[in-house]
């Protein structure tokens, strides 16, 4: 079950589920879509963050197929630029000579995150990010381009591409160029200029971003091959619970169904995942049918599994037969959560992959956090009043069950707080995701614990020859053993409890 998922790491810029279809116009992912946006203030110069994904190094290296971007770069990492367009302001353009060829430079500037310092003065123990005059005297940069402190044993990074507009031209294109990456790491992707007159300048185009494998990035590369794994898990366990289920199908309650559901919902969502990266590997593109599919399977999921851990909880089917009047409000729980864990997944998958601010990132996942805790809340309560009951009735084999799984439930619990805690150390110790490599186990995780946990009720409810070991039957008192009892009509049953002073206990049941 996945009791515990809140996957802070993850979060995407959203306000809300009302805007996700005018915020998700189209899905992208290793192809940076840049749609007339600005550039931003920054120092003295300014910026548009262009894209930044964990790349590794080519498995092969032949320069004759970097400039042509039509041959296919099969065992290549790169960022190719493909209609990268800048749009200055008419009033900008208008102050140019029309016969001078530079009339305002723009540089696009790629660099490994461990390399960052090299970006603006910092060497040179200054706070600017442009060449001045003074600065320039020294010979450590040229005037009016950004200032970067070049790699001695790689003279070539961190990289610079330069465009300039022409005349009183108000677009300039930047040539098609596929830069190529040859050693592993987490790359950025900046367009800057220093130029003041071209503030307002917007930038339309795209980026494409290549592993050696595909499309993937290198932080969800990982989880294609895990969700493959998983899926195999799902349908393991799958083919074992219906060969139970087959063998004692005459003993099977309203509880086994429901298990069979959660289960029927892990392999679809896992398979599902695993077709969604792997496509996403191969064309760059997250289509949209396929992740609402598996992003709606997950959340369904996710909201029937809390169900299950609720009802089962409460003694539905072992302790009592209904929920009585509690069904309205478990249901309404069940669609709150559906909704608010839906936003946020919606807006986490089908968003650019890129960080985007993260002011506005408490308005899903906050819901969803208190949503968890009132699931938390209501199960270990609804656990204290059917063990209660149980021990009051002296039903030991049912006892016994609900503390094995009253126990491994807090076993979960204490294992979903300190990942956790883990989860916020990893990202407060790595906000600028230098351990991409290993960040696919945060969301790796939360997938294996509700595996785990969903095994552990597979096994303590396992369909079985005697039914009596968890079913709800009209409890026949202390004095009878439950694995002895026998299916009786209704009628006896009643006349036993009456006999033992146990009726009150069983109209409470049905009142509830």
């Amino acid at each position: 079950m996945e009791f515990r998922e809140i996957r802070c790491s993850r979060l995407r810029f959203v306000v809300g589920l009302v805007l996700c279809c005018t915020i998700i116009k189209e899905v992208s992912a290793s192809i940076h879509e840049y749609r007339n946006e600005a550039f931003i203030p920054r120092s003295d110069g300014f910026f548009f963050h262009g894209g930044s994904e964990g790349l590794y190094a080519s498995k092969v290296h032949d320069s004759s197929s970097s400039s042509s971007p039509d041959k296919p770069l099969q065992g290549k990492s790169f960022i190719r630029f493909e209609d990268v367009t800048f749009v200055r302001t008419k009033e900008a353009a208008s102050k140019q000579n029309e016969m001078q060829q530079n009339t305002g430079l723009i540089e696009a500037i790629i660099f490994e995150v461990k390399d960052r310092e090299k970006i603006g003065g910092a060497f040179l123990k200054l706070n600017a990010i442009c060449c001045h005059p003074a600065v320039a005297q020294t010979g450590s940069c040229m005037l009016g381009e950004v200032i970067i402190q070049k790699d001695q044993d790689n003279p070539e990074w961190p990289k610079r591409i330069q465009t300039s507009f022409a005349g009183k031209n108000e677009e300039t294109k930047m040539k098609p160029e596929t830069v190529e990456i040859n050693s592993t790491g987490m790359y950025y992707l900046y367009f800057m200029f220093c130029n003041p007159d071209l503030k307002g300048t917007l930038i339309k185009g795209r980026t494409v971003w290549k592993n050696p494998n595909g499309y993937l990035p290198g932080k969800m590369t990982p989880l294609m091959t895990f969700y493959g794994i998983m899926s195999l898990a799902y349908l393991a366990l799958g083919l074992i619970w219906f060969l139970k289920f087959v063998q004692y199908w005459k003993d099977v309650i309203q509880l086994h169904y429901h298990i069979t559901a959660v289960i029927a919902l892990g392999m679809c969502e896992t398979a599902v995942w695993y077709f969604e990266y792997a496509n996403f590997n191969s064309t760059g593109l997250r289509p949209m049918g396929v992740t609402l599919w598996a992003v709606t399977s997950r959340t369904v999921k996710k909201t029937l599994s809390r169900l299950l851990l609720l009802v089962v909880s409460m003694g539905y089917g072992v302790v009592k037969p209904t929920l009585g009047g509690l069904t309205s409000r478990v249901v309404l729980l069940g669609l709150i959560y559906f909704i608010a864990s839906e936003a946020l997944e919606l807006v986490e998958h089908l968003g650019n992959i890129n960080d985007l601010s993260k002011k506005t990132e408490l308005f899903l996942v906050l819901p969803v956090a208190f949503l968890d805790s009132c699931f938390i809340v209501w199960i270990f309560s609804s656990l204290s009043k059917t063990l209660e009951k149980l021990q009051m009735r002296r039903n030991m084999a049912k006892l016994d069950l609900y503390r094995k799984f009253t126990n491994s439930l807090a076993v979960f619990v204490l294992l979903s707080i300190a990942w956790i805690g883990f989860e916020l150390y990893f990202n407060a110790t790595d906000p600028l995701s230098e351990l991409w490599q290993v960040a696919w186990i945060i969301p790796a995780f939360w997938t294996l614990l509700a595996y785990s946990l969903l095994v552990v009720i597979c096994v303590l409810w396992a369909p079985s020859p005697n039914p009596t070991r968890y079913a709800y039957l009209e409890e026949a008192g202390e004095d009878f053993d439950e694995e002895g009892i026998s299916l009786t009509s209704s009628v006896d049953m009643t006349t036993k409890l009456e006999r033992k002073g146990l009726g009150e206990d069983l109209e409470e049941d049905k009142r509830e």
